[in-house]
């Protein structure tokens, strides 16, 4: 099942300042326009940056200055997003249509300007409007101040892997039937790696990614979850991979056959090519923990040995698509590089708490129209039993930097749900006097450079699903993780305070709980996000 977005402002109203000067300025022109692409037996159009799938990837040094001129030559309204990046003194760049900024109109052009601080590491930029990410994506490379180096031996070659979704379809038709019939969107037609689904497919022998290694060297995969609605499992046959960064933050290595990743996350890995020269597929499928409709097949790519003889490469052994114990077992094993690169410790003293619960929630149906929900409703992303709306006059941070927020946003989300109840217990799905979320654009104020923790809970109100969370221009420290309903006694016993994981996009396990910190150190309008 599709998730509907849900996003919650982060406000702040002091400015912070930073001695850290741009080492270079990198400049890059985006030309959004229709494309034709051959696949799955069908010609279809689709919206993509200068011409290809993936778009480009910009590749950049910490410390550099990014120019992006982008210009919107195709149909839709268009915002670009950096995801993951903090926009330090540049929260209007970071992209979400009516947040940050008003869309780039159809033939209108608009340039984003900011400067990469404190970060290295794999992200990635898509569009933030509709549904376009699904094909308007692309990697972001951040690699270390020239003259500084990894926290790891550095690899004899690097390669992104962007792991992606294909619908022989119109992307925005399929969104917009979704929300007038008021169910999940269809599923999609094949999942792709940089933009090939790969020899399991219909007329698709030709359109498989193949990667050449040379065997004894060891190389940096930089995987990206650039699917809509899907966490994925990956592994490559007979390897192992070394996780060495999630998110642009590094990571203790942390050796495994299977990676599993969301919507929005990235893992940086080194894969050693120390297997009999000869060919080995890599493949991903679904990881789905709802058990309704999803995307059962498998795209796969090639690991190619230089001088190797043709052969029939072996097929992984991807985990059950309903495998999470797998899935936690990987996520909540991860832990930070102490004393790495841009690490900082935990802060202690909490200053703001909040207790989100989160998943899907319903909403009325639109008038003389009947929603293929349960009960005849519509599907709505809810947190603390709001569902966000944007608003359509005005950006909200313009709005706030003027004082005009009036009929834009109001500044009252609740920091706790209305309701106390047994969150995950699957006897109240579909109570009426629960799974009702209205509608509203309602934002939450922070003080600079306070500590905030949040407690996200997954409800089983619409059944129980692992949710993607992103935080815009801000890295997260993930205590803890578990199942069931949040004990707010036995839980901190559980948190990581030495060596936490950092990321940017958490998943929340099926049917529990998840809990991050983070300082609220960077002033803007920035979103926290449920995909």
């Amino acid at each position: 099942m599709a998730r509907p977005m849900l996003l919650l402002a982060f406000v702040f109203a002091l400015l912070v300042y930073s001695s850290v000067a741009s080492a270079e300025i990198v400049e890059h022109s985006f030309y959004v326009q229709n494309i034709t692409m051959n696949r799955l037996c069908k010609q279809q159009v689709i919206n993509a940056v200068n011409e290809s799938l993936p778009g480009p990837t910009i590749q950049v040094h910490e410390g550099d200055t990014l120019i992006i001129h982008v210009f919107n030559k195709c149909p839709y309204n268009l915002t670009i997003h950096w995801h993951g990046i903090f926009q330090l003194h540049s929260a209007w760049a970071d992209g979400p249509e009516y947040v940050t900024q008003c869309p780039i109109l159809p033939g209108n052009k608009y340039t984003y300007r900011f400067t990469i601080t404190g970060q290295e590491g794999t992200l990635w930029w898509h569009a933030h409007a509709q549904w376009l990410r699904a094909t308007v994506h692309g990697a972001l490379i951040i690699r270390p101040r020239k003259g500084y180096s990894y926290p790891f031996p550095k690899p004899f070659e690097e390669f992104p892997i962007l792991l992606g979704e294909w619908w022989n379809a119109n992307i925005i038709e399929i969104e917009e039937q979704a929300l007038a019939e008021g169910h999940g969107p269809n599923i999609s037609d094949a999942f792709t790696i940089n933009g090939w689904p790969g020899d399991l497919y219909n007329c698709s022998s030709t359109g498989t990614y193949k990667l050449k290694v040379v065997r004894g060297e060891t190389y940096l995969l930089r995987i990206i979850n650039v699917a809509l609605n899907n966490e994925l499992f990956f592994k490559i046959a007979n390897h192992t991979m070394t996780v060495v960064a999630v998110d642009a933050c590094y990571t203790n290595p942390m050796v495994s056959d299977t990676i599993v990743i969301g919507p929005g996350q990235t893992i940086d890995v080194l894969l050693t090519a120390n297997q009999p020269l000869a060919s080995y597929y890599m493949a991903a499928h679904s990881y789905d923990s709802l058990g309704m409709e999803y995307d059962k097949t498998t795209t796969r790519g090639i690991i190619m040995y230089e001088n190797a003889s043709s052969s029939t490469p072996p097929m992984p052994a991807l985990p059950a698509f309903n495998d999470t114990p797998t899935a936690f077992e990987f996520f909540s094993s991860l832990t930070s590089l102490v004393n790495g690169p841009h690490w900082a410790p935990v802060p202690l003293k909490v200053d703001e708490h909040m207790f989100v619960t989160e998943g899907l929630g319903m909403v009325p149906c639109g008038a003389n129209n009947t929603c293929g929900a349960p009960l005849g409703l519509q599907f709505a992303a809810s947190m603390n039993n709001e569902s966000f709306e944007l608003p359509t006059k005005l950006s909200m941070l313009e709005a706030f930097y003027y004082n005009l927020t009036a009929g834009i946003y109001t500044a009252d989300f609740p920091k706790y749900p209305p309701v106390v109840f047994d969150y995950t217990n699957t006897s109240n799905a579909l109570n009426t006097a629960l799974i009702m979320t209205p509608r509203s654009t309602r934002v939450t104020k922070l003080n600079y450079n306070s500590t905030v923790q949040i407690v996200f809970q997954n409800t089983a109100l619409v059944g129980q699903q692992s949710h993607p969370i992103h935080l815009h221009g801000f890295n997260f420290y993930v205590l803890a993780q578990g199942f069931g309903n949040y004990d707010p006694v036995t839980g901190p016993k559980m948190f990581n305070l030495i060596n936490p994981q950092i990321r940017n996009t958490v998943g929340v396990p099926v049917g529990g709980w998840t809990v991050i910190r983070f300082r609220a150190n960077n002033p803007g309008m920035f979103l926290l996000l449920y995909l």
